[in-house]
C-alpha cells in the first residue's frame, strides 16, 4: 500500500488512540486466565516481556495498574512456596467474568458473523489459520471453533482438502443462508422504503467528495453477497462491488475498524483489487484511513459519532469497562509517582513547594498527557494488531 493516509481527523484518531490503551494488560488477563486459580508467578511474565515489547521489570508494570493487578507472595501454580505471583484484583476480576458472561451471551451473533464473513467470500470457505487474523476484529475468542462449530453442524463444517499441507484446514459454509444475506446498505434502504445507496458521513464542506459520492451512487448498488462470483463486466462494476464488500466487512466487525494489511490477506478469497489502498482512499465519504503507530489502518467513517461507536456490542462495552478500570489504575499510580517525587524534591529543598502545588491544572493536564504520550511511543509501537483484544 502506498505510504500516505487520509487528512487527519481529530475524532477518529481519538477513537483509534483511546483503544491502544490497554492492549498490554489484556494479553497480561488472557495468560492469567489460562491458569485455573486465575494467578501466576511473575516470573512467568516477565519471560513473555519480549513478546510484549516491554523493557523493565514486570512487577513494576504491574505496580503501574493497582485497580486491576494483586502482587502477592504464596504458592505458584508450580507448587513452589514462597514465590511472587500476581493475579486480579476484586473489581477486575468481576469486570472479566462480565466479559465471559458478555461472550457466551453472543455466541448465536458470533455464529451470524462468522456465516456472513464466509458468504463475502470465494466458494464460501477460508482457511481457518488465516481466519486466526480475524479473531480480534469479529469478536471471536480464542476457542470459538469449539463455542460455535458443535452448536452449528448443520452451518459450519472443519475439513482439511490437502492433508499432506501443515495448516490447511478449511471451514466451510454447508448452507446459504437468504436471511443473513443483506448488507448492512440493504438493510437501511429497507427501513428507509428506499433504493440502497452509500451515504457520505463527511461534512457538507466537503463539496467535491459529496459530488463524487452522487456520481458513484448514479449506478445501481451491487450486494456483497452473491451466489455467484461472475466478474463484473465493467471496471466501474468492479470497484462498486468491492467497496461493497469492504464497507460490509467492516460493519461486521466490533470496532468498525481493520488494519489495511489484514484485508489485503483476504484481496483473493473477497475478490478485492490488488491496491486496495487506493480504492480506499478513492472513497473518503465511506472510509478513513490512519496512519497511527505507523500502521494503516482503516476506519468505516458511518460506524462513529464524532469518536463514540454508534451501535456498542455488548462485548465491546464489557471490554470498554475493563480498560476504564485499568486507566483508573494508571491515573492512581501516576498521582502516587508525582506526589513520592514532589515530597523528595522538598527533602532536597529542590522546588518551590508553594510553587508546585499551585501549579495550573492545564498545565499538569499537558504534562500528563505528554507522559501518555510517550509511554504509547515505547510500549504500544508494535502491538497494534488486532488480536491483542
Amino acid at each position: 500500500m502506498a505510504r500516505w493516509s487520509s487528512p487527519k481527523d481529530p475524532p477518529l484518531e481519538a477513537a483509534l488512540r483511546r483503544n491502544r490503551r490497554w492492549i498490554v494488560n489484556n494479553q497480561i488477563k488472557r495468560l492469567l486466565l489460562r491458569f485455573p486459580s486465575r494467578s501466576a508467578p511473575v516470573r512467568l511474565l516477565q519471560s513473555r516481556f519480549k513478546t510484549l515489547d516491554l523493557l523493565g521489570r514486570a512487577a513494576n508494570w504491574l505496580r503501574k495498574y493497582p485497580s486491576c493487578f494483586d502482587i502477592f507472595t504464596g504458592d505458584g501454580p508450580s507448587g513452589s512456596g514462597g514465590e511472587l505471583c500476581f493475579g486480579f484484583t476484586k473489581r477486575m476480576a468481576e469486570l472479566v467474568d462480565a466479559e465471559e458472561a458478555a461472550v457466551a451471551a453472543s455466541e448465536p451473533a458470533m455464529a451470524d458473523r462468522l456465516a456472513r464473513v464466509l458468504m463475502l467470500a470465494r466458494g464460501r470457505r477460508l482457511q481457518v489459520s488465516k481466519l486466526a487474523a480475524l479473531r480480534g476484529p469479529l469478536g471471536l475468542p480464542d476457542d470459538y471453533l469449539l463455542r460455535v462449530l458443535p452448536a452449528h453442524t448443520d452451518l459450519f463444517r472443519l475439513a482439511n482438502p490437502y492433508p499432506h499441507r501443515r495448516n490447511a484446514a478449511e471451514l466451510d459454509l454447508l448452507r446459504w443462508v437468504p436471511s443473513l444475506a443483506i448488507s448492512s446498505i440493504e438493510a437501511a434502504a429497507s427501513k428507509r422504503n428506499s433504493l440502497p445507496r452509500f451515504t457520505c458521513s463527511l461534512p457538507s464542506s466537503w463539496v467535491k467528495s459529496h459530488e463524487k459520492m452522487e456520481d458513484f451512487n448514479s449506478t445501481p448498488y451491487i450486494s456483497p453477497y452473491s451466489e455467484d462470483w461472475a466478474v463484473p463486466s465493467t471496471d466501474a462494476e468492479a470497484e462498486k462491488r468491492a467497496v461493497a464488500v469492504v464497507h460490509e466487512f467492516l460493519s461486521l466487525t466490533m470496532w468498525r475498524k481493520i488494519s489495511v494489511m489484514k484485508l489485503e490477506h483476504f484481496r483473493w478469497e473477497f475478490g478485492l483489487p490488488e491496491d486496495i489502498g487506493r480504492l480506499l482512499l478513492r472513497h473518503p465519504c465511506l472510509f478513513y484511513v490512519s496512519n497511527r503507530y505507523k500502521l494503516h489502518t482503516v476506519v468505516l467513517r458511518e460506524g462513529y459519532d464524532v469518536s463514540e461507536l454508534r451501535v456498542k456490542d455488548p462485548v465491546v462495552a464489557a471490554k470498554d469497562r475493563l480498560g476504564e478500570l485499568m486507566q483508573e489504575g494508571l491515573h492512581e499510580y501516576n498521582q502516587r509517582r508525582r506526589a513520592a517525587n514532589l515530597e523528595n524534591k522538598r527533602r532536597r529543598g529542590d522546588v518551590d513547594v508553594k510553587k508546585e502545588e499551585e501549579e495550573p491544572e492545564d498545565e499538569a493536564a499537558r504534562l500528563d498527557s505528554a507522559e501518555k504520550r510517550e509511554e504509547r511511543r515505547r510500549f504500544y509501537k508494535v502491538l497494534f494488531g488486532d488480536d491483542n483484544r
